[in-house]
């Protein structure tokens, strides 16, 4: 085990260092320059000559466009990211690590509270519908679950912002606190305001990300119906419920913790379509924001934590399987 997992930590190294610069190469080749838009109105009122703003993109690394002025900008990223340092946000004139831990809270809170009623909704009825396959529930959720996942994420969010927010008003539709709260108000009142305003973009993620969970409940389940010790445990009389609770139901959480572990970079990486429908000022918005403006070192510390979270997951992931499966052996 921990052969394989020195062996994974260090072939990970290669696949960050392939990632970031794969990344940098990417977001250096957007159209947009945030220097040259910031710096516009300066440079057309003559308060800022062309050789200045040329020694403002050097000290970043961007004076030069060509393939070996990116190639030379990356390896500057790189120096400052090894020793710890991501560098200072364009748009928002702060350290990257320091914005990152400010806003990712009410991105982990939505997605993991989400992600446990997709679980609760996903998992009874995925095992629900393996049962009864091909009864009219199976068919019933499988339809209901798979349009819901097909859905864009701003189509529904829009969609349910206008229902249920402008048309209803039973909720708030943008931003995380209501523009008549009272100066006086308690903490409680402002906590119970927030999760109200949070409803909307939750049921949204639920509702969009519980079809796949349920689909792939299902076929573990059907798997597991088909297998010799199930038949067997029905030969000795046991009862339905005792056969798919204790026999089937356990054996499908196998594959599905190795799933979970996987989860990590989208727990921590926030919902960033979603975050920007209901204007939640979450990790993936404050990251769409600065990617729109051509925030480079804000998105590259963005995607670098994301690619170190799935780098993790995925590690997890191998090692879960064989602590819940012991038949399964890493491989030297």
């Amino acid at each position: 085990m921990v052969k394989y997992i020195v062996k994974r930590l260090l072939l990970s190294v290669f696949i960050m260092f392939g990632v970031s610069f794969i990344i940098y190469f990417i977001i250096r080749l957007m159209p947009m320059d945030y220097i040259d838009t910031a710096f516009a109105p300066q440079l057309n009122n003559g308060t800022l000559k062309p050789e200045d703003l040329q020694r403002i993109k050097e000290q970043y690394g961007l004076a030069d466009s060509s393939f070996l002025g990116i190639i030379n900008g990356y390896f500057g990223w790189l120096g400052n990211f090894l020793r710890g340092d991501m560098g200072i946000s364009f748009k928002y004139g702060d350290k990257v690590e320091d914005i990152i831990l400010e806003n990712i809270g009410i991105s982990f809170g939505i997605s993991f509270v989400s992600l446990i009623f997709e679980l609760i909704i996903a998992i009874p009825l995925g095992v629900k519908c393996a049962v009864n396959q091909y009864g009219k529930l199976d068919y019933t959720a499988t339809v209901v679950c798979m349009t819901l996942t097909a859905f864009p994420t701003f189509f529904l969010g829009n969609l349910f912002i206008k229902w249920f927010a402008e048309d209803l008003g039973w909720f708030p539709v943008y931003g995380l606190q209501s523009p008549n709260m009272p100066v006086t108000a308690s903490g409680f009142q402002i906590f119970g305001d927030m999760l109200w305003h949070l409803v909307l973009p939750m049921i949204v993620l639920v509702m969009l990300n519980v079809g796949s969970y349920m689909r792939y409940q299902r076929t573990n389940t059907l798997e597991v119906l088909s297998a010799d010790y199930i038949r067997t445990a029905r030969a000795k009389g046991l009862s339905e419920g005792k056969v798919v609770y204790k026999h089937v139901f356990r054996n499908t959480m196998i594959p599905l913790v190795t799933v979970m572990a996987s989860t990590l970079p989208m727990l921590f990486g926030g919902a960033m379509i979603t975050e920007t429908v209901f204007g939640i000022p979450g990790i993936g918005k404050i990251t769409y924001d600065a990617l729109s403006v051509g925030d480079i070192p804000l998105a590259m510390g963005y995607n670098m934590f994301i690619a170190i979270l799935t780098v993790i997951g995925i590690l997890l992931s191998d090692i879960m399987y064989a602590v819940v499966d012991p038949r399964v052996k890493l491989g030297k």
